[in-house]
């Protein structure tokens, strides 16, 4: 059978059992005769802080492409890497643009019906033009989001009473909005992206399964007519204030019009699906639905039978907000911290939707640069009467199933926003609040990736713990106890395989030079006298006890078996150190008292393999001389040669 598959360790070639014991023994003796472990060049205090500081804010190694270029390219990619447009453009073809184009209609007529529950409408036109020239996501949808929307409302009615000081409140929302900006700005600048990498895929999986049903569960006060409806997001909140209106708030003329949109939506879709060349009949079917509902409500006068409408949204731009932002004062202060919570929750939300569809879509996004655009695009929107803007799950959603192809659609979307803010909100006036609860549930239902969540199951139970960790805390409690959660569980992961690594009993695999893992390889037997563990992880202060008892164990277990089955006792104790990329101070600890331990048990402690940075603290902190350089190897195979040349021989 070829040993193509190994479990870490030594790398020797797999065809080593096809060749014959004699040419194996001189190969292995030539192949390894007269090499030592070798020890690095020594490098510099400054030079070594430089290289950790370059490969955790620089892991993409962005000066690349700066190297041996004239100034006035230099300049160019300077240009490109601040507004990516500038490359994407030169591609852009027509065929993109009819993708985008109907992309960028049917977010807006989603936008559109929208004003008369958002803040500010303004947010709908002028965050998605900068992010279109600054952003390097090709879906993400921009505006006003429900979740953050909440989020700030709530924190902003702590301070002031929108209803009492109107004027007060929309200055703290603009200066809590500039805030945000700052922060999500400052933290894609000082390359601090690698913070939101604390969401692994499985939570985002789960994160957008949770969304969905949030999103679509609050659509059931539009879909159902309800007039009094909770404010949180919680499906115990929203399913009480469901079945508490059943018997009076419930009508049945939205119910009508709502449910068969939705049905018509859902055809559409289906019809798509099955047909892909017929993928315009569902990116069209929104607008269609708006348009219709809106007539059939204008015709029949519904609005008069209790169907909400979208009533009076105000016409025209809002003026520049310059001056109202707070630079000084009390309310200076709460801006700041209102800014930094919702920003931080805005962008959190903006780049696990940009990743998902990214990867959907097979590109990647960076997210310091992300960062950037939406700070930029949040600092000039707090400027322009506009509150914090992210990507829209939902909107983001139709957006990828309308077929866009580039942030242009972002750029029709905010077009179409602006030309109706100036001359057609009135037409708007009658469309039913319904039909954009429909046309929003019809967006969310795919965003609940079951197929992926088995598999997650299936691989990983504990990624899966972490998938359930944030649906549950999305669907029970709130957006933000979701990423709360998922955070903390993926942390706790990383936690438990820091302080817990895996450790493994090797063998040799009969007639060949190769140790692998007895559990993997059954057919792997043990070297008599001879005990060999190789360690799975860099040995760190949060585990160096942990590796050192789990060593000890495996001693006292084979002593164990020894006295039962009467075999020979263990005289050496192989480490096999390939797999342990880095040891701190405390692992040096650890390593000295397993030394003085064996050194009881009149049992040799010998190291195979050690890579660059364990041999050179090591050295530094005087263990190899306390072991002995003759005890560290080049490979658990030349260790097992000298200290037990009687079974080396039997190889």
């Amino acid at each position: 059978m070829p040993r193509t598959v190994s479990d870490g360790g030594e790398d020797f070639d797999g065809d080593v059992c096809s060749q014959t014991a004699s040419q194996r023994h001189t190969d292995s003796t030539h192949h390894h005769h007269g090499y030592k472990v070798g020890f690095p060049p020594a490098k510099g205090v400054f030079a070594e802080f430089a290289e950790g500081v370059k490969e955790t804010f620089f892991a993409d190694d962005p000066l690349r492409e700066y190297k041996d270029q004239p100034r006035s390219k230099k300049l160019w990619l300077s240009l490109v890497h601040l507004f990516p447009v500038l490359d994407w453009s030169r591609s852009y073809t027509f065929g993109k643009f009819k993708g985008d184009l109907v992309a960028g209609l049917t977010i807006a007529s989603l936008c559109i019906p929208q004003f008369c529950w958002v803040l500010f409408a303004d947010s709908s036109f002028v965050p998605p033009l900068i992010y279109a020239l600054m952003g390097s996501s090709r879906d993400i949808a921009i505006g006003p989001v429900a979740v953050v929307s909440l989020l700030l409302g709530t924190l902003l009615q702590e301070e002031i009473d929108p209803v009492k000081n109107p004027l007060e409140y929309s200055r703290l929302a603009f200066t809590a909005t500039f805030f945000a900006g700052i922060t999500q700005a400052m933290l894609g600048f000082f390359r601090l992206g690698f913070i939101i990498e604390f969401l692994s895929h499985a939570a985002i999986v789960g994160f957008m399964a949770g969304a969905a049903i949030t999103i679509a569960l609050q659509q059931l006060k539009g879909l159902l007519g309800i007039a009094k409806f909770t404010k949180k997001s919680d499906i115990i909140s929203v399913m009480e204030s469901v079945w508490g209106n059943v018997q009076h708030g419930w009508n049945w003329q939205t119910i009508l019009i709502g449910s068969s949109f939705l049905a018509f939506l859902l055809t559409t879709k289906y019809i798509a699906k099955k047909n892909k060349k017929l993928f315009w009949v569902s990116a069209i079917a929104p607008l269609i639905s708006v348009v219709i509902s809106t007539f059939c409500v204008y015709i029949t006068r519904a609005d008069k039978q209790g169907v909400a409408i979208v009533k009076n949204i105000k016409q025209g731009i809002n003026p520049p907000s310059f001056d109202l932002i707070y630079w000084s004062g009390p309310y200076l202060a709460k801006g700041f911290r209102i800014g930094v919570v919702s920003g931080m929750v805005a962008l959190t939300e903006a780049i696990a939707i940009g990743r998902t569809f990214a990867a959907m879509k097979d590109y990647q996004i960076d997210g310091n640069k992300e960062m950037v655009a939406l700070g930029t695009m949040n600092i000039v929107g707090s400027m322009t009467s506009c509150y914090v803007a992210t990507g829209s799950f939902s909107r983001s959603a139709v957006n990828y199933m309308a077929g866009c192809k580039t942030a242009v659609s972002n750029v029709v979307m905010a077009i179409v926003v602006m030309l109706t803010l100036l001359l057609i909100t009135p037409l708007f006036k009658y469309t039913p609040n319904a039909i954009l609860a429909s046309i929003i549930i019809n967006a969310v239902v795919n965003l609940v990736d079951y197929e992926t969540a088995y598999l997650i199951w299936k691989v990983d139970k504990m990624d899966f713990v972490a998938l359930l960790g944030a649906f549950f805390g999305v669907v029970f409690a709130s957006v933000e106890y979701g990423l709360l959660i998922a955070v903390a569980i993926s942390l706790g992961k990383i936690l438990l395989q820091v302080t817990r690594p895996r450790t493994a009993l090797l063998g040799n695999l009969p007639r060949t030079t190769i140790y692998r893992n007895v559990e993997q390889y059954p057919e792997a037997t043990k070297v008599p006298g001879v005990m060999i563990v190789r360690v799975d992880s860099a040995i760190y202060f949060t585990n160096s006890n942990y590796v050192k008892e789990r060593i000890l164990r495996w001693l006292r277990d084979e002593e164990e078996q020894q006295q039962e089955q009467k075999l020979s006792k263990t005289e050496f104790l192989i480490v096999e150190l390939s797999p342990v990329t880095d040891i701190d101070t405390s692992g040096i600890h650890a390593l000295e008292e397993l030394l003085k331990a064996l050194e009881k048990r009149k049992i040799q402690l010998i190291l195979a393999n050690p890579g660059p940075a364990v041999i050179q603290k090591l050295r530094s902190a005087k263990f190899t001389d306390l072991i002995g350089d003759d005890k560290i190897f080049l490979s658990v195979g030349d260790a097992v040669k000298k200290f037990a040349p009687k079974s080396s021989l039997n190889v």
